[in-house]
């Protein structure tokens, strides 16, 4: 159950993650949200433009009524009184709240005009000056007054006397509309917003399927394809098909790892046996035979190693294949780590001929498998011994910290190169493949290491710099 732990972990953890901005549901949201901001825009700023011609229409519309009755109530009054007066008391006659009138001679003399245009306005040349130009029907703004004007002919008894002008003063409906305006500006930007947060969040939750089969393909290991499924309950058809060809591959996938780790498990338990009858006729042969000449023991002793060499590379293989079926078992229990570790650094030193140093403050306890703590690290140490020079010793490490016992191997050898340390624990992975070829390594040295290490619930990592050596340093549970 551990991978699948792991690979729920390493899930929740990528779900954790900020949005990138090459992402489709990044993208998505951008391009939804800027089709909304400009739908949204494009009906406020028309529906603004609609009440604003509706406001002009409304008011033209009662000024152009007044200016169709303005001549006939000027030659009315013409038949009794001088047209001054006329005009004059026409202007008394239709007048209405806001609505200022004045005419103008054709040499530009005012003739009549409002009484208001004396005393409501301050700046009545500004007024009188806006009609000296083409009027468009629009609301012009005069100061703190917004208007509405309009000019027309006066003809009385064929002829013609010049223009009337009608300013209409719509201040108060004008602020009114820009309240209004104002406030469908506030409520489209809160949709705009609402809406955002809504498309963000259904995409994000329409995406997720496809964010969730992301997210196992890139934490899935070779131990989880048994048990790794992709489960979607509430995906669109189209996404669950994908998912459901997605859990087929893994179960073949898984099928195949399979019978891979059962090839390699069998050929190499079928192979060890005669190469360790060959490996023993070999040694038999180095041994008993006296009459052999040079060349001879030379291609008899180039057949052991390698005879050697292969049958520990299957035993190798062999540990990997059990473990990765489950078939390792560990007895898991207490131990005082400073006498194994003395014993298998004396066994080690005595074999390679070299120093190996054992540094310890008190007694450090933890729970392992002696045997697979044992054959860890002689691969440690044996390792070290590889990659070190002769003169250098080899230090072993043993301290007590945080509930954890920790065991420290280091050399001063060659070192591992920085791009290198994370990949050292790949079955086959060589760092340097022609020093590799000298020493005998295969490749799967470090890998069963971490297998055992692992098994043991503990944890192996690696420290080094190219040319001072390196550090392994395992992490076993108290």
């Amino acid at each position: 159950m551990q991978p699948i732990h792991k690979l729920h972990e390493g899930i929740h953890q990528l779900r954790r993650r900020h949005f990138d901005p090459a992402s489709l549901q990044f993208r998505l949201t951008v391009e939804i949200a800027a089709l909304s901001i400009l739908s949204l825009s494009s009906v406020a700023i028309w529906t603004s433009w609609k009440m604003q011609q509706i406001l002009i229409a409304t008011h033209t519309q009662n000024v152009e009524y007044i200016a169709s009755r303005f001549p006939r109530d000027v030659q009315l009054y013409s038949e009794m009184v001088p047209i001054e007066v006329g005009l004059q008391k026409t202007i008394d006659d239709v007048s209405v709240s806001g609505l200022l009138i004045w005419v103008k001679s054709p040499d530009g003399t005012v003739l009549a005009q409002s009484p208001a245009l004396n005393f409501e306005f301050t700046a009545v040349a500004e007024l009188m000056s806006l009609t000296n130009m083409p009027l468009k029907p629009q609301v012009y703004q005069l100061n703190e007054r917004y208007l509405v004007l309009y000019e027309g002919s006066i003809t009385v008894k064929g002829s013609r006397l010049g223009k009337v002008y009608m300013a209409q003063d719509v201040t108060v409906d004008q602020h009114e509309l820009l309240a209004a305006i104002r406030s469908l500006a506030i409520v489209c930007s809160l949709a705009i917003i609402v809406m955002m947060i809504a498309i963000a969040l259904r995409i994000r939750r329409s995406l997720q399927p496809l964010q969730e089969m992301s997210q196992m393909a890139g934490v899935i290991s070779a131990e989880d394809l048994g048990e790794a499924k992709l489960q979607l309950r509430h995906a669109p058809s189209e996404v669950k098909e994908l998912a459901q060809t997605f859990n087929m591959m893994l179960s073949r996938l898984s099928e195949a790892w399979e019978q891979q780790r059962q090839f390699v498990s069998n050929v190499s338990h079928e192979l060890r046996t005669p190469l360790t009858v060959v490996y023993g006729y070999l040694q038999s042969l180095l041994r008993r035979s006296t009459n052999l000449n040079d060349y001879q023991r030379e291609a008899l002793e180039t057949a052991t190693s390698e005879a050697d060499r292969t049958i520990h590379l299957l035993q190798d293989l062999l540990d990997l294949a059990r473990a990765d079926s489950g078939y390792i078992r560990f007895n898991l229990e207490p131990l005082v780590l400073n006498d194994l570790v003395v014993e298998v650094a004396g066994m080690a030193e005595r074999f390679s001929n070299r120093s190996i140093m054992v540094n310890a403050v008190g007694d450090v306890e933890a729970i392992g498998d002696r045997d697979r703590l044992n054959q860890v690290l002689i691969n440690l140490i044996d390792n070290a011994v590889k990659y070190s020079e002769p003169e250098q010793p080899i230090v072993l490490t043993l301290e007590q910290s945080d509930r954890q016992a920790v065991i420290r191997v280091c050399d001063r050898g060659v070192g591992i190169p920085l791009h290198d340390q994370s990949r050292i624990f790949e079955r086959f992975y060589r760092v340097d493949d022609s020093r590799t070829r000298l020493t005998g390594g295969h490749g799967l040295g470090l890998a069963i290491v971490k297998t055992l290490v692992e098994g043991m619930e503990g944890e192996i990592t690696v420290r080094s710099k190219p040319g001072e050596g390196s550090t392994f340093t395992i992490v076993l549970p108290t």
